[in-house]
């Protein structure tokens, strides 16, 4: 156990500094320019309509209108303009978070790992265990189980605790089962990737579940934002951007643990000599007579 947090400190201080490294700066450009790029595109065009849309079914919903029309009583005839927009958004976010995974997954994690084990772990063989097509597909399998784990549990965010625990752990999930395999996919074979994931599941699941309540902490500029929707095409960069750093530490911290663990596990294991070919002693060939001369 004391190994085990040892591993993870010292994981977690290289990836903190790894992140000021120029390389990593430039790779993580480009997955800020796309996501932004498409979020931003998206809501240019569908805005306005999403809204209307939600408040079309939110105003055809007799309960609803109801608990509107009294809020009105009460004074807060503004809660009507807003919630729509905070629904909209509500239901965005994580389709941005998850777009960033994604895309760091992607675009970076080949990058970063190449990075960590240049300069760290040189002579670590690489087996390529995975090609880039099979992360490409984990990633976007675990990412809808993600998604889908997500909204089914938005029916238990009302009861306070859980708000605090069912996103991150649904995020940590996530992070531990796309970040893994992609760190692991150059260096380690199916086997040992397979291996290490088992052996090393609470330590992963725990780095994904602090990374995925770093991942929430983007979010919160939206709950103190949700009255400048005006503001939404700059909060929604400023968003991605943060998403972004938080994945690339994310994928530098994992890098550095999995590679370490790989590092440690094949030199655990005891080395295999190659048999040596037994050579075959040369046949015995019977002497040669002087050729017969005629007298």
């Amino acid at each position: 156990m004391v190994n085990t947090m040892g591993r993870l400190a010292d994981a977690c201080w290289r990836a903190a500094a790894y992140c000021l490294h120029p390389r990593v700066i430039g790779l993580s450009l480009l997955p800020l320019l796309i996501a932004a790029g498409l979020t931003v595109g998206l809501a240019y065009f569908f805005w306005e309509a999403a809204v209307d849309g939600v408040r079309a079914t939110l105003e055809s919903w007799l309960l609803v209108e109801s608990l509107l029309r009294w809020l009105a009583s009460m004074g807060g005839e503004g809660f009507r303009s807003v919630i729509a927009p905070a629904l909209v958004i509500a239901m965005a976010v994580p389709v941005v978070l998850v777009l960033s995974l994604v895309l760091v997954a992607l675009l970076m994690t080949p990058s970063v790992v190449a990075l960590v084990a240049e300069r760290r772990f040189p002579q670590l063989e690489r087996k390529r265990g995975a090609s880039w097509w099979q992360g490409l597909a984990w990633s976007l399998l675990c990412s809808v189980g993600a998604l889908l784990a997500l909204f089914l549990s938005m029916p238990f965010w009302l009861i306070p605790p859980l708000v605090l625990v069912l996103p991150p752990l649904i995020w940590g999930w996530l992070s531990y089962r796309v970040f893994a395999f992609d760190v692991l996919a150059e260096h380690a074979s199916a086997a040992e990737r397979k291996r290490l994931m088992r052996e090393h599941r609470l330590p992963l699941l725990g780095m994904g579940v602090i990374t995925g309540y770093l991942g929430a902490a983007p979010s919160l500029i939206w709950a103190f934002s949700m009255l400048t929707v005006v503001f939404a095409p700059v909060l929604v960069v400023l968003t991605v951007w943060l998403y972004t750093l938080v994945f690339a530490f994310s994928t530098l911290w994992f890098a550095h643990y999995a590679l370490a663990a790989l590092a440690a596990l094949r030199a655990a294991e005891p080395a295999v000599v190659p048999p040596v070919e037994q050579v075959p002693p040369p046949e015995a060939t019977p002497p040669q007579l002087p050729p017969y001369q005629m007298p």
